[in-house]
């Protein structure tokens, strides 16, 4: 009678576990089980007229090579500053992941997306209004988000994160002032939304006006009325700390590698001169261990860098070229860096070597190409 009873027991589990199917944000039902998987999000950008902005999934197998496993809809519509040559949203940050849970822009919808991830499933759970025009960029600090404006004025919107809602937070919807149409060049349009790694300050990116903002974070994620901006000649694109009070700035306009520290009082001093790479419209960075790469829209080109005696150091300026690419945004998983390339339709992710160099291990093709203004952009990983 016991071992019956035990064999029940089983059955009853399977049964449950078997139950556990969820209908996907398109519609699709799947059973979720327990599923560990690796995972690399891309985000297609896709306009209303195209059937709205999606979310292709892709596995991450151990050896780094890709694998589609399904597309997921935001509920929102893609869109696109005005004159990009290869970069839609013109932006970093555009679709991030944050433990298990994954936020995207819907810039023509002015909205944003969260989504519950397990594995290489997505579960929508809300389309919120941006808190501005044109969304171009996301930051997520410890249950606080910051959704970055790129239309009009410019602007910064506060949500808090609790229960898998997002909530906007009073006192945390501050303009930039950039003067802009509803739909800016991408020259004008902002660049970045960050949060320091001690929660103190949201920094944005201004590209050829030429500063970086600092908002101070006061309590429940409300920010100060007026930034604190730090000016930078070199066309200040995309950021990242490499320590908890230091940060590394890419310059659009010299293709140049820069670091920073930013002081209590949210100004950035400069350390040491600009790096150059050698490459053209150099824009987006992301660190994989104790190297950075950052991508080279105009000569299609990712650059290596380390940091050694607290400066930047080029590691080389051609680490990798993509063929037609027009490199975008990059994401990494593990030891791998994967670059989204806007005009060849395509990601490519490579093994990085113990010195930095790269080794091309995957390409995943079929997805949106730049073209008319708009292309895919976007992308993270678990």
């Amino acid at each position: 009678m016991r071992q019956k009873g035990v064999i029940a027991l089983i059955l009853a589990v399977a049964t449950m576990l078997a139950g556990t199917g969820r209908a996907t944000a398109d519609g699709r039902s799947h059973h979720w089980g327990i599923d560990h998987a690796r995972a690399v999000f891309v985000q297609t950008n896709k306009p209303k007229s195209a059937g709205g902005n999606t979310i292709r999934v892709f596995k991450r197998a151990d050896n780094g090579r890709l694998k589609a496993a399904g597309e997921f809809k935001t509920g929102g519509n893609g869109g696109a500053v005005a004159g990009a040559p290869t970069d839609a949203l013109a932006s970093q940050g555009s679709l991030v992941y944050d433990g298990r849970l994954l936020f995207a822009v819907n810039a023509g919808s002015n909205t944003i997306t969260l989504f519950r991830v397990r594995g290489t499933e997505l579960e929508r759970l809300q389309v919120i209004r941006s808190g501005g025009l044109l969304p171009v960029g996301i930051a997520v600090h410890h249950g606080l988000v910051y959704v970055l404006n790129a239309g009009g004025d410019g602007s910064v919107q506060g949500f808090r994160l609790g229960h898998d809602r997002l909530h906007p937070i009073a006192g945390a919807h501050r303009s930039l002032g950039l003067g802009n149409p509803e739909r800016p060049n991408f020259l004008l349009s902002p660049a970045q939304v960050g949060v320091d790694p001690h929660g103190r300050f949201v920094l944005v990116t201004t590209k050829t006006n030429n500063t970086v903002l600092a908002f101070r974070v006061g309590h429940g994620g409300r920010l100060a009325r007026r930034p604190v901006s730090t000016a930078d000649s070199n066309g200040p694109f995309a950021f990242t700390f490499d320590t908890r009070r230091t940060l590394l700035l890419v310059g659009a306009v010299t293709n140049t590698l820069t670091r920073h520290r930013l002081d209590r009082g949210g100004s950035l001093r400069q350390i040491g001169a600009p790096v150059p790479n050698g490459q053209q419209a150099s824009c987006w960075i992301q660190r994989v261990g104790k190297f950075y790469y950052v991508a080279n829209t105009a000569s299609s080109t990712v650059s290596s860098y380390r940091v050694k005696n607290g400066k930047p150091v080029l590691l080389n300026g051609t680490a990798a070229t993509i063929p037609g690419g027009g490199t975008i945004d990059m994401t990494a998983s593990g030891r791998f860096l994967y670059v989204q390339n806007a005009t060849a339709g395509n990601v490519q992710g490579y093994a990085v070597n113990g010195d930095g160099s790269l080794r091309l291990v995957t390409t995943a093709t079929g997805l949106p190409r730049f073209a008319n203004g708009i292309g895919m952009e976007g992308i993270a990983a678990s």
